[in-house]
């Protein structure tokens, strides 16, 4: 039980304060729970305007079709993962049956044809660690130059970056495949690496970004401390561009993982192949002469194949925060 001392007299004996005294005197009327604070503020936004907010059945009906059909394909080979290939041929392709194989699918995966998808999973994180990772720190330096410095001819690299987003990557697929050819850079790595490097798009979001992302003040104070443009760019405008460089990596990590019409055409040696390419290869050993389908290792091994971009998402979305440069600048 605590107790309160009069202000008058200091010397007064201290008297045994109540419960309620006590609660009163030690909670500040600024700090309320958690609870009550968020009733408060329901109750106040349903009192804007004097109109309740209105909750609409048909689009809670259209949320719920758009989450069951992003999650449908997952579900798909989750379940069938854990089939083998009979099994996977003669039950239902949205529910478990037969025997639980999911773990001798993986190994059987893994152990194909002397260990290939191992290898091609190996070129797809060396084309995404090395092509999405120079896409993204070229449109991030290219992105920066374009916000924050006046050049001439800068009014034309606009037109030409929008130009170059509007033009489909297919589309430029067998004009690249022309020129690695006659410098002799095809079923190479470097015909699958090059082209990644080019990001049209992630130069145009970093450089709609920097532009608020990073004061001109803040800039102006660095310069006259002395700093160069360099130390300003890695010590202070990178960690500001930290959300628009990773939107551009994940952007640029998907695209290149997912990238298939042109490691087709590029490769030629199933050594290089990525495991787009690699899995459809399996795929088709069911068709044709002597076929031997593996349908169970195909769906294994795109179950096996999206977990590293799950990951990346999951790692990555800790990174999306705003208000960086929030109380850099003094007002």
């Amino acid at each position: 039980m605590s107790t309160i001392q009069h202000p008058g007299n200091p010397a007064a004996a201290p008297v045994p304060a109540t419960v309620t005294e006590a609660t009163t005197t030690q909670r500040d009327p600024r700090t309320r729970s958690t609870r009550a604070s968020r009733k408060a503020e329901r109750k106040a936004e349903q009192h804007v305007d004097g109109r309740k907010p209105k909750r609409s059945g048909l689009l809670t009906a259209v949320m719920v079709v758009f989450v069951v059909y992003s999650f449908a394909p997952l579900f798909y080979l989750l379940v069938n993962s854990t089939k083998t290939q009979s099994s996977l041929l003669s039950t239902f392709g949205l529910w478990f049956g037969g025997k639980f194989n999911l773990w001798q699918n993986i190994v059987d995966t893994l152990t194909y044809n002397d260990g290939i998808f191992v290898q091609w999973l190996g070129n797809t994180l060396l084309y995404v660690v090395v092509g999405a990772g120079g896409a993204t720190l070229l449109a991030t330096i290219a992105g920066y130059g374009m916000a924050k410095f006046q050049f001439p001819g800068r009014r034309a690299v606009f037109a030409i970056v929008l130009g170059a987003i509007a033009v489909p990557g297919t589309a430029l697929a067998v004009p690249t495949f022309l020129l690695f050819s006659q410098v002799g850079l095809t079923n190479t790595p470097w015909a699958i690496i090059l082209p990644s490097l080019i990001s049209p798009f992630g130069m145009y979001l970093i450089w709609t970004y920097a532009v608020d992302a990073i004061p001109a003040e803040l800039l102006e104070a660095a310069r006259m401390d002395g700093a160069g443009e360099f130390r300003i760019f890695f010590t202070i405008a990178l960690r500001l561009l930290a959300p628009g460089v990773v939107t551009v990596l994940l952007f640029a990590v998907v695209a290149t993982w997912n990238n298939y019409f042109l490691p087709l055409i590029m490769l030629s040696d199933p050594k290089w192949y990525p495991l787009t390419v690699g899995l459809n290869q399996w795929n088709a050993q069911a068709t044709g002469s002597g076929a031997q389908p593996i349908y169970n290792l195909v769906v294994t091994g795109s179950l096996l194949t999206i977990i590293p971009i799950v990951v990346a998402f999951l790692f990555l979305q800790r990174f999306w925060q705003s208000g960086l440069a929030a109380g850099s600048v003094k007002a």
